[in-house]
């Protein structure tokens, strides 16, 4: 079903890059000189139009840069010169100093721990970077820049934020006086071509045998939960499953903020909705999640569950929408419905802990969990199913196992493999016509 393909190669970044990083350092102050020049004659040239759009805006600031070099009589190679255009342009309409790092396919978080502490993350593993801002005002002065388009707003009164850049990079914003160390800001990126399942198998996140397993439980409508840690990879790998949806099926996600790129013709996207300045007019995820059962959904797919939804996910997977998934923060696929129920608790109801167990027992059916690993990668580490109920507890059974052998050259040697056990739910497959070859689950 599934073939091998020689692993996703790491690209090296190009030394052109260290030397941009280099060269902008060098050219500093020339840098902060030029583009407060630049921004006052735009302002001067522009008869106190603030609303152009950015198509027209560029080539503005493009002729007070050529006229503010021309009056100071600054002179520039022509690499240096169209260098010096492009940071001052990111400053004024971009996203400052991270500009470049949000062009980098090689990062996948920027994490702004300060104005002067920049740091990314490459192929898992976090490192410090040159890039800097001015100061805090400067680096508000972005933050109020990606949020602003969506409506959004921090300030002392609001000083946390969640939103999306354009392109779907997910942002956080946190600002004093809840951040002691200035404004602070993260952005999650994504690949821009989502990641397919023979990605995943060459990255070594999972392998062929899985892959094969985990598609025919999509197709037999399997209820799925995705867990894991931050950073592990958990949306990534529910887009992978997603993409195993059948095209006729009509698909409702719902989500925190819009994460997930399902590439099937009959999908409806809803994102919950935060309180307006005053307060008012918040619509949260539990409210989409019972408003969702009134759309005629096959299928729900919830982001992730944070709270008083997972009840509502439940009855949604118990009640004639089989398929359905989700992901979840947790540190393993039992502490995954330890998690659900306490998530049941937030929802006001005065269930007696036996009946929430045994609506987990009865909705979820398979719980898939991922790590980051010592070396930055993303693996799964485990697949349970859950079988039902034994008394007061939840039984589980592992079919797959990642079982690590050591380090070698900073690289997790191990291999992950079946438990020789059988699920119970193969006879869905049957059902749904799905031939699953026994090797799947051979030691």
């Amino acid at each position: 079903m599934f073939t091998n393909r020689p692993a996703i190669k790491k690209k090296v970044t190009p030394i052109s890059d260290q030397e941009n990083l280099t060269k902008f350092s060098e050219l500093e102050n020339d840098f902060i000189l030029i583009r407060n020049a630049v921004q006052k004659e735009l302002l001067t040239n522009s008869n106190n139009n603030t609303s152009m759009d950015l198509d027209r805006l560029r080539p503005k600031i493009e002729d007070c840069y050529n006229q503010v070099l021309e009056d100071e009589n600054i002179l520039y190679n022509h690499s240096t010169r169209t260098q010096m255009l492009e940071w001052v342009i990111a400053d004024i309409i971009g996203y400052g100093p991270i500009e470049p790092l949000l062009k980098d396919p090689e990062i996948t978080e920027i994490m702004v721990n300060g104005y002067d502490k920049v740091f990314v993350e490459r192929f898992g593993l976090i490192e410090p970077t040159s890039v800097k801002f001015e100061n805090d005002d400067h680096l508000m002065r972005v933050i109020d820049r990606i949020v602003s388009p969506i409506g959004r707003r921090v300030d002392e009164t609001s000083p946390m934020v969640d939103a999306r850049l354009p392109s779907g990079y997910r942002v956080n914003a946190t600002i004093p006086p809840l951040s002691m160390d200035g404004p602070i800001l993260t952005i999650r990126k994504f690949a821009t071509e989502p990641f397919t399942v023979q990605d995943l198998i060459a990255n070594g996140t999972l392998t062929v045998a899985l892959a094969s397993f985990i598609e025919s439980c999509v197709g037999a409508r399997i209820n799925l939960v995705v867990s894991g840690g931050t950073g592990t990879g958990k949306t990534t790998f529910l887009n992978v499953l997603s993409s195993f949806i059948p095209e006729r099926e009509r698909v409702i996600t719902i989500e925190d903020t819009t994460e997930l790129q399902l590439r099937q013709a009959h999908v409806i996207r809803l994102e919950k909705r935060p309180p307006n300045v005053e307060g008012k007019g918040e619509i949260t995820i539990r409210q989409l999640v019972i408003n969702a059962l009134r759309m005629r959904p096959d299928r729900i797919v919830v982001g992730e569950c944070r709270g008083g939804e997972a009840l509502d996910m439940l009855q949604a997977m118990n009640t004639g929408h089989d398929g359905s998934m989700t992901t979840i923060h947790s540190n393993g696929t039992r502490d995954t419905l330890r998690r659900i129920e306490t998530m049941v608790l937030m929802a006001g109801m005065e269930l007696p802990l036996k009946a929430i167990r045994e609506q987990v027992a009865n909705s979820i059916e398979l719980v898939i969990h991922l790590e980051r690993v010592k070396d930055g990668t993303r693996k799964v580490v485990k697949v349970s199913e859950v079988q039902g109920m034994e008394g007061d507890t939840i039984v589980m059974q592992d079919i797959f196992l990642f079982n690590q052998t050591g380090m070698k050259n900073g690289v997790v040697q191990g291999s992950l493999k079946a438990t020789g056990l059988r699920p119970q739910f193969l006879h869905k497959m049957v059902a749904n016509n799905i031939e699953l070859s026994e090797s799947v689950f051979e030691k």
